[in-house]
């Protein structure tokens, strides 16, 4: 317990700074690039595939006032089935291969796929070995890829983004 404590006072507080971009001033255009893009707003299936789940407080800081995503156009939905877009997180691990791959092919065409994290875009710290799969792009396609362990909510945003102008 004490070596924990000291090594807190050493390292000291450490947060990340406050996003420069002022995304409520962004947020018209981008919901004007999603409708001229898509002609609707953008519904969303996030894929957890074996992530330490960073990746995932990070894409629920989307949801909050600050970011407000929603009142950009842009939805997380529950189905596959009803999606546009696979936001897939964590190295794929021998358990969810079959999931991911399940979860790919029940999104309509024309879908897209972003790998949120180091995990999804390399294989992280975890690799390829008997127990993952390793980069999310070793079982499905993948069209943008966000690295960063984890990624900011705004390059998330970014990615995302960034997906949706590749297929146009």
């Amino acid at each position: 317990m004490l070596l924990l404590l000291r090594q807190v006072l050493k390292t000291g507080v450490r947060t990340e700074p406050a996003p420069t971009a002022d995304l409520a001033r962004e947020s018209d255009r981008i919901q004007a690039d999603i409708l001229r893009l898509l002609g609707r707003a953008l519904a969303i299936r996030q894929v957890d595939a074996g992530s330490c789940n960073g990746c995932e407080l990070e894409i629920h800081a989307l949801n909050n006032p600050y970011y407000n995503i929603e009142g950009c156009g842009i939805k997380f939905v529950a189905s596959p089935r009803h999606a546009d877009l696979l936001l897939v997180t964590g190295p794929v691990s021998r358990n969810m291969e079959i999931a991911v791959k399940r979860t790919y092919d029940a999104t309509p065409d024309p879908k897209l796929v972003v790998a949120v994290g180091d995990c999804g875009c390399s294989g992280g710290v975890f690799g390829e070995s008997y127990a993952s799969c390793g980069r999310v792009s070793n079982v499905i396609p993948v069209d943008v890829a966000v690295a960063g362990c984890p990624p900011p909510p705004v390059e998330i945003l970014r990615g995302i983004l960034s997906a949706i102008r590749s297929r146009t």
